[in-house]
C-alpha cells in the first residue's frame, strides 16, 4: 500500500516537473518570438526613418497597433544602438551631425518656407531699429523684404551687404573678418571682436539645428563662436528656421534654448512642441 502511495507520489511530481518545464519551454518561446516581433518593428522603422526622416511615437504605435510605452522602448534601444536620436515626441534618423550644405545649395531648398519666415521676421524691423542679420539664405531674404526706414543693420554676410548697400534710409556696418566661401559668411576672431562692439534691438539668426535639450546648433565651429557674438550683442536674439530644423543636432552648439527670445519658423509643428519651448519661455511664431 505505501509503494504503490509513494508510486502515485512519484508520478505527481513528475507530472509537476514536465508542466513546469513545459511552462518554461513555453516562456522563453514567448520571448524569442517576441523578441523577433521587436527586430521586425526595429528594422521596419530604420526603413521608416530612411524614407521620410522624423516619425512620431503616436504615428508608429497606429502603424504596427501597439501601445506608445512599446514604442518607446524600442526607440530607447535603437539610439543605444546608434540607429536613431530620439526627439520630443518621436525619433529622427542618426545623421552625420557635422554635414553642412553651402549657400549655393540651401538657395533654393524651401523657397516658400523660408520666403514666408522672411516675410514675417521683417515686419518685425521698426522705424529707428537697430540690428543684425547673420549669413544664410533665410536672413537675406528678410533684407530684401524690410520696409522700415532710418534703420542701422550689422551683418556678416557679403550677399546682405550687397542687397542693402543702394538703401539710402539704412546704415550698413559689415563686420569684416575671414570669408568662408561655402557659406558666405565673415568669420573669425576680428568678425566677433566687431560684434562684441554692439548693442542691437534684435538680431535675426539662422541654425541647422534646434532642440529643447541640445539647443541651437551649426555644423561648423568657427560660425557657432560668431552666432553666439551675435545673440549676446541682442537685446532680442530671434532664431529664423524652417519646421525641418526642429529636433536635428549638429556639431557646434551656439546656445541654450532659454537664451532665445524667439523662433519664427513654418510647417507643420505640433501643439505639444510649441508648448514645450513656451514653458521654456521662447515663443514659436508660425508663419
Amino acid at each position: 500500500m505505501k509503494r504503490n502511495k509513494q508510486k502515485s507520489v512519484d508520478n505527481i511530481s513528475v507530472n509537476v516537473y514536465n508542466k513546469i518545464k513545459e511552462t518554461q519551454r513555453n516562456k522563453n518561446k514567448w520571448i524569442r518570438v517576441m523578441k523577433m516581433f521587436a527586430e521586425e518593428r526595429q528594422m521596419e522603422i530604420s526603413l521608416i526613418l530612411e524614407k521620410v526622416g522624423s516619425i512620431k511615437v503616436n504615428e508608429l504605435s497606429d502603424h504596427f497597433n501597439i501601445s506608445e510605452a512599446t514604442v518607446r522602448r524600442d526607440l530607447q534601444e535603437m539610439e543605444s544602438k546608434k540607429l536613431l536620436t530620439r526627439t520630443h515626441g518621436g525619433a529622427v534618423k542618426a545623421e552625420i551631425t557635422n554635414f553642412e550644405p553651402s549657400f549655393m545649395e540651401k538657395k533654393d531648398e524651401r523657397h516658400e518656407e523660408k520666403f514666408a519666415i522672411a516675410s514675417f521676421a521683417a515686419g518685425l524691423v521698426k522705424d529707428g531699429d537697430t540690428i543684425i542679420l547673420d549669413s544664410g539664405t533665410t536672413t537675406l531674404e528678410i533684407a530684401r523684404n524690410i520696409k522700415a526706414e532710418n534703420i542701422t543693420v550689422v551683418t556678416n554676410s557679403i550677399d546682405i551687404a550687397v542687397e542693402l548697400s543702394n538703401r539710402n534710409n539704412v546704415e550698413l556696418i559689415l563686420t569684416g573678418g575671414t570669408l568662408r566661401i561655402n557659406t558666405r559668411a565673415m568669420v573669425g576672431y576680428i568678425c566677433e571682436e566687431m560684434l562684441k562692439n554692439f548693442r542691437v534691438d534684435k538680431a535675426f539668426i539662422g541654425a541647422n539645428g534646434i532642440s529643447l535639450i541640445d539647443g541651437i546648433t551649426t555644423p561648423n565651429l568657427v560660425e557657432a563662436q560668431v552666432k553666439k557674438a551675435m545673440i549676446n550683442s541682442a537685446l532680442k536674439p530671434i532664431i529664423v528656421a524652417d519646421s525641418s530644423k526642429f529636433d536635428n543636432i549638429c556639431f557646434s552648439v551656439i546656445c541654450p534654448i532659454t537664451h532665445v527670445y524667439s523662433i519664427i519658423t513654418s510647417g507643420d509643428i505640433s501643439q505639444d512642441l510649441i508648448d514645450s519651448y513656451n514653458n521654456q519661455g521662447v515663443k514659436i511664431e508660425i508663419c
